[in-house]
């Protein structure tokens, strides 16, 4: 399987027998051959469900169909680690409950990757490390919990930047685990943030939704350069429990997919308290029934507010975004111009923040490991990767930074970081300009067209360089990411053949709000063009 190629060079580890079990589980478990295979490029989770329901199809038919997809098509682009070895069988489990009349809702069968820093029974957890190769989980994560409850297929793991992006400055695509991930648009170009692996899946349709994490860019980035549906929710609605951390004061998970109704089904099911989470205290009297909330009506007579985009990237998106913006004008929305001189760079109190934090949670998580886990601590990360030939060549200065802070959440700088980010991305943002402008939402290009990969160790100012405010444009979506309010990204077109999206960001539990007014848009834009490999069907011409 191609999926499993990056995994040759491991002689005697977990990785490598998971490896070797799941190409038998697939060979030994595949049907026989279908006269008419479903064919699942470009299908919608929605589609997809309602076949499984009228019985057009069987789980097993799908995910067979997924998987041999990920053989075929992910070779270039790195985007699958591992498919999950029992995949077919819960797969034919949830045949089985279908024929007996016992189906457990919308996602019963419905194949989900997830990325490579979830914990999920019956794989490895490693965050793209070899520090974590021996770390298979006993317990899912809560996401993965609640997804495995409501019938999905936990299909595998997607690729990932080591440690979701954080771990040094100087460019480093991808993993030392997974390899590097390249844009299914050109594989030149990067695939964007840590939920790189997560955004190639969806936008290759090898799986029906995929998973990834948002600390400060990583799901809005990868969905808008792989032409995807992203939404970073409000932090705590969703549980972070069994995820490896960055920042919980930051970090969510949340649902990639190629429409917006697909990333309303999955976020409907991941949505909740966690009592593992107690961050998700109030998850549950604040989430909504998404699903329900679409209408293709959201946009008429809504005040939204516009952010264009500035210097080189508004000369690249400018034009793009314009056209989006005529969209929405016509399903009836009224547009309040925001000078974009208000948007504020966070990144000084974020880089506090984020170093504080990860050393905490990280060592939080790294206690829960299993025994066969021998880094036990940020210290025992950084030591191991000093020493271990496959882990050696890349820099960690941003595990070095956070090894050498004190106190944690009771620092006296990160107390004030944290209540001045809050403040100035918040109350003084976010909720000043949703008051001041009148409007019931703020809109935005989600970035730039994927950038040219650069070889690793290339230098770079990395996610939290030490530099003044301002001394790099400032971002709605970091913003929002300090903030820890919902953001969405939806596929606004492709500039030179790379796709951008558009953002939709309001203030705290706006979920339901956001993803009815990209529905509108969405359905009226029509703006998603399928990367044409994605097109292929293994074994058949496009």
């Amino acid at each position: 399987m191609v999926g499993f190629g990056r995994f040759r060079g491991i002689r005697g580890t977990g990785l490598a027998s998971l490896a070797a079990l799941a190409l038998t589980a697939c060979s030994e478990s595949s049907p026989p051959p279908a006269s008419t295979p479903y064919l699942v490029e470009e299908a919608p989770l929605s589609q997809l469900s309602d076949d499984l329901a009228s019985g057009r199809t069987t789980s097993v038919e799908a995910t067979q169909s997924y998987i041999h997809r990920i053989e075929a098509l992910d070779g270039p682009l790195n985007g699958v680690i591992l498919v999950a070895p029992d995949a077919l069988e819960q797969a034919a489990a949830s045949d089985a409950r279908r024929a007996a009349g016992q189906a457990l809702g919308p996602l019963d069968g419905v194949p989900i990757l997830f990325k490579d820093n979830h914990d999920a029974v019956g794989m490895p957890t490693t965050a793209g490390s070899f520090a974590l190769e021996e770390n298979h989980p006993t317990v899912d994560s809560e996401v993965v919990r609640r997804l495995r409850a409501a019938g999905a297929v936990i299909l595998g793991k997607a690729n990932t930047s080591q440690f979701a992006g954080f771990r040094n400055s100087a460019s480093f695509n991808g993993s030392t685990v997974g390899g590097s991930t390249h844009n299914p648009y050109d594989v030149g170009r990067t695939a964007a943030g840590s939920s790189n692996g997560s955004g190639i899946a969806a936008a290759m349709s090898f799986a029906a939704a995929t998973l990834g994490t948002e600390t400060g860019g990583s799901i809005i980035g990868p969905s808008s350069v792989n032409g995807v549906v992203g939404m970073k929710p409000t932090i705590a609605l969703v549980s972070r429990r069994g995820i490896v951390p960055i920042s919980l004061t930051q970090d969510s998970s949340g649902p990639m997919a190629r429409t917006v109704r697909d990333v309303a089904m999955v976020l409907d099911v991941i949505a909740g308290t966690d009592p593992g989470d107690p961050w998700t205290e109030a998850a549950d009297a604040n989430k909504a029934d998404y699903v329900e909330a679409l209408t293709p009506a959201a946009l008429r007579g809504r005040r939204l507010g516009v952010i264009r985009p500035t210097g080189e990237n508004g000369e690249v998106t400018g034009p793009l975004f314009d056209a989006a913006l005529e969209v929405l004008v016509a399903r009836g929305a009224e547009l309040v111009e925001i000078p974009p001189e208000v948007l504020v760079d966070p990144r000084p109190e974020m880089r506090v923040i984020l170093l504080h934090d990860f050393k905490e949670d990280l060592n939080a998580y790294l206690a829960g490991t299993p025994a066969s886990v021998t880094v036990r601590s940020l210290a025992d990360l950084i030591e191991f990767s000093r020493s271990d030939p496959r882990e050696s060549m890349h820099t960690m200065d941003l595990w070095e930074g956070s090894e050498a802070t004190e106190g944690g959440r009771r620092n006296p700088e990160y107390m004030a970081a944290v209540e001045a980010g809050k403040r100035i991305t918040g109350e003084e943002g976010i909720d000043r300009w949703l008051a001041e402008y009148d409007v019931v939402a703020l809109v935005t290009p989600s970035g730039s067209p994927a950038a040219l990969l650069q070889p690793d160790g290339t230098p770079g100012p990395g996610p939290i360089a030490p530099e003044p405010r301002g001394t790099r444009p400032a971002s709605l979506t970091t913003m929002a990411a300090v903030a820890g309010y919902p953001i969405l990204s939806v596929p606004m077109g492709l500039v030179d053949g790379l796709p951008v999206g558009i953002s939709f960001v309001s203030t705290a539990w706006t979920e339901a709000l956001l993803l009815s007014l990209a529905y509108d848009y969405e359905r009226a834009s029509l703006a998603r063009v399928p990367p044409e490999r994605a097109l292929m069907v293994p074994g058949r011409q496009p």
